[in-house]
């Protein structure tokens, strides 16, 4: 049985204690969650749960302008969400056997990305010239401009970019690689849910690839989160990209499940 509230305290009851016993699988669950309760704006928040007999085994959310998100739960659970929702899915993500009951059900998406989750096995830090360091008030501008166009090049919502990325200032979630001392990649680092941080975006201006960067401010970012805010690292890769999966991989990244960005709308 599916149980919904717009009330995320309420949420976090009840569900918070099982996306906790999966903190990998369910890191953005927890990640969302967490920045909520610190105050990210969210407009018309909806929350789920999925019980069988009056324990919880999935939970879901839907945080508008992004994706529903649908965390650790048994495919027998998708086709109740699915109605429950009214069929009303623009977008949604989540593992690939919950999307493939999604598609099953709907049809064939108008879009989809094909994800892989990796978790930090051990760090092999790649002998790229140059320094990372965290990002800090002065780089706003180039950050946002960054964020911009990340957001352009995987063509998904990311909200307001400008309060997003002030408010990532501010809790020390974004590193730079500098050359010469000149910025030339970026990579975020969420807060520790659960144990786990995640990377995410990791941004390189096209002037810029092909030099190890973004595998230089990724192993960096990972570094600190391991040093300084949590147990585990993880990161998700758009599987139509070999290079950035092979770069992860070579530093240390190992594959723990598939997922799928899927659009209706």
């Amino acid at each position: 049985m599916w149980t919904f509230t717009s009330d995320v305290e309420e949420y976090a009851a009840v569900a918070e204690p099982f996306l906790l016993g999966d903190p990998v699988g369910n890191t953005v669950a927890l990640t969302v969650l967490a920045n909520l309760r610190a105050g990210m704006p969210a407009k018309d928040p909806r929350f789920g749960w999925w019980t069988v007999n009056g324990e919880v085994r999935g939970a879901a959310f839907r945080t508008p302008p992004y994706p529903i998100g649908l965390a650790v739960m048994p495919v027998d659970a998708v086709a109740p969400l699915v109605e429950a929702l009214d069929r009303d899915i623009p977008t949604l993500v989540g593992r690939a056997e919950l999307t493939d009951a999604v598609v099953r059900l709907l049809g064939p998406p108008s879009r989809v990305i094909s994800e892989r989750l990796y978790r930090l096995g051990t760090l092999r830090v790649p002998g790229v010239p140059g320094r990372g360091r965290l990002a800090v008030p002065a780089d706003f501008p180039l950050v946002v401009s960054w964020y911009q166009a990340f957001g352009d090049e995987v063509a998904l919502p990311e909200g307001d970019v400008t309060d997003r990325v002030a408010r990532r200032l501010a809790a020390r979630e974004l590193f730079l690689w500098e050359a010469d001392g000149v910025p030339v990649s970026l990579a975020g680092l969420s807060p520790a849910a659960g144990g786990v941080c995640r990377i995410g975006p990791v941004y390189t201006p096209p002037s810029c690839r092909r030099r190890g960067y973004g595998a230089a401010v990724t192993a960096y970012a990972g570094q600190a989160g391991l040093e300084e805010r949590c147990d585990q690292v993880v990161l998700f890769t758009d599987l139509d990209n070999p290079t950035s999966n092979s770069i992860y991989q070579a530093i240390g990244y190992e594959p723990v499940s598939d997922y799928a960005h899927i659009t209706y709308a």
